[in-house]
């Protein structure tokens, strides 16, 4: 399985996540309160978060984001990028 670790609000957290779950929703099933305006369909950019390490085990950038204006790495829209097979490290940014 692999781990995702979370920056946010001066804490850090490393969870075990599901390959092929957003980082939103494994940050959300493991208790960590994540902004979610849209309900997680990428029409906001309440979950943005930065990738600090681990972007090529994440799905490729999808056209909500690039619809959103979240086209430059390390952003991304948390609800869109799909963990693989491999560890996450994401700072969440804060609005």
């Amino acid at each position: 399985m692999p781990k995702v670790t979370y920056h946010f609000n001066g804490q850090t957290r490393t969870v075990e996540g599901k390959e092929g779950e957003t980082i939103l929703q494994i940050g959300l099933d493991n208790g960590i309160s994540i902004e979610h305006a849209c309900g997680g369909n990428g029409f906001c950019t309440t979950c943005m978060c930065k990738v600090k390490s681990g972007m090529e085990h994440l799905s490729p950038r999808s056209d909500r984001e690039d619809n959103m204006g979240v086209t430059d790495d390390p952003d991304r829209l948390s609800c869109q990028s799909i963990v693989g097979s491999g560890d996450v490290e994401v700072e969440m940014v804060e609005f």
